[in-house]
C-alpha cells in the first residue's frame, strides 16, 4: 500500500517525511498537483467497488485502490497549456481541480489533512470554535472601517496589532515578501486611509513570557516554548529567527483538552498552533495551521515530528 504525498517540488519537509517512509520500506507516490495534466495523468473509473484507476508520471504508477493515506502538503495550483485563451484556460483549471480533485478527495483513506477541511478553517471560524472548545483567544476585531479600529484600540491601551487574514506572505515584483504581524503606532491610527479597501484582522498585544508552536499529530503533542531576545522577533518571532531560543515544554491539560475538540470539529489529524503564553502563564491561541511548518522546530529541538507523521501516514 502506497502513501500519496501531493507536495510542491521543493519542499525540504517533505522530503524528511519521505525518506522516514523510504527507510521504512513504505512506497511513496510524490506528485504536485501542478503536474496535471502534462507531467501527471489520470484515469479513473466508476465501479461498483468506487473509483478505480490509476495515477501516472512518465516514470511511476500507482493504482487508486492501492493507496493507503494522502498527505496534502501544499501542492500547487494546476498548469495547463499556455496556448489556451484565456476563457479556455478558467475553464481547463477548473475542469482539472473538479476531476482530478473529485476522484481523490472522495478516496475513503487517511487524509492528513483532507482539503475540504482545510478549507472550512478560516480564522475568523477558527477563534470563534476555539473559545467554544475551552481554548482563550485573544479579542479580536474584523473590519474595514477605521473608527471601529480606533475605538478597538482606545479598549486596549497595551497596543494593537493587525495581521493577515489569510496568506502570511505574497508575491510581489517577482520576490515572496512576508506579512509579518503589524504594531500599530499613533501615527498609523491617526491616518487609517486603505482600511476600508478590504477585511482586516486586530488583536491586542499580548505581553508575551514566549510563544509555543504546539505540533498536534494524531493524538501526539509537540510543544516547544519560543523565546524572543529582540523587538521585532517579540511583535513577530517570523521576523527575526535569529533572536530566537526554543524549550520543549508540556501542554496544560486544558489546553490539550480544548486542541483535540478543535481538531475534531474541523476534522484534521495535523496542525501547528500558535500560541501566546502571557506573563501569568496563560495560553492564549492565535491561530492554527493545518499545514503549518515545522522542520525549523524539530531541527532546534530535537522533536519527532517527521516520524510521528510517517507514523500517521
Amino acid at each position: 500500500m502506497t502513501v500519496l504525498v501531493l507536495a510542491a517540488d521543493v519542499d525540504p519537509t517533505v522530503d524528511a517525511v519521505v525518506e522516514v517512509l523510504t527507510r521504512r520500506r513504505v512506497p511513496v507516490f510524490r506528485c504536485d498537483t501542478s503536474w496535471f495534466p502534462s507531467r501527471l495523468s489520470l484515469d479513473a473509473e466508476m465501479t461498483e467497488a468506487g473509483w478505480r484507476g490509476v495515477l501516472r508520471t512518465e516514470r511511476r504508477t500507482v493504482a487508486l485502490a492501492g493507496l493507503r493515506s494522502v498527505w496534502y502538503r501544499n501542492p500547487t495550483t494546476f498548469a495547463v497549456s499556455d496556448g489556451m485563451s484565456p476563457a479556455e484556460r478558467w475553464h481547463a483549471t477548473h475542469e482539472a481541480k473538479f476531476g482530478l480533485g473529485g476522484v481523490l478527495w472522495s478516496l475513503p483513506v487517511r487524509w492528513v489533512n483532507h482539503p475540504g477541511r482545510q478549507a472550512d478553517m478560516y480564522k475568523p471560524t477558527q477563534l470563534a470554535v476555539a473559545q467554544r472548545c475551552g481554548i482563550s483567544v485573544p479579542a479580536t476585531l474584523v473590519t474595514n472601517q477605521a473608527d471601529a479600529v480606533r475605538c478597538f484600540a482606545d479598549h486596549h491601551p497595551g497596543g494593537i496589532v493587525m495581521k493577515p487574514l489569510g496568506f502570511g506572505s505574497i508575491l510581489e515584483g517577482g520576490c515572496r515578501k512576508a506579512l509579518n504581524t503589524y504594531l500599530l503606532s499613533r501615527a498609523d491610527l491617526a491616518d487609517m486611509r486603505g482600511v476600508e479597501t478590504t477585511a482586516h484582522q486586530f488583536q491586542p498585544f499580548i505581553g508575551k513570557a514566549c510563544e509555543v508552536r504546539l505540533t498536534v499529530v494524531g493524538e501526539r503533542m509537540f510543544a516547544a516554548a519560543i523565546t524572543a531576545h529582540s523587538r521585532k522577533a517579540r511583535i513577530d518571532f517570523r521576523a527575526d529567527y535569529d533572536a530566537l531560543t526554543y524549550q520543549i515544554v508540556d501542554v496544560p491539560g486544558r489546553v490539550a483538552d480544548g486542541v483535540r475538540a478543535f481538531m475534531s470539529h474541523f476534522g484534521i489529524v495535523f496542525g501547528a498552533f500558535d500560541f501566546v503564553v502571557d506573563p501569568n502563564g496563560k495560553w492564549w491561541m492565535l491561530e492554527c495551521n493545518p499545514a503549518g511548518q515545522y522542520g525549523w522546530i524539530e531541527g532546534a529541538t530535537g522533536l519527532p515530528i517527521a516520524s510521528a507523521l510517517a507514523d500517521l501516514l
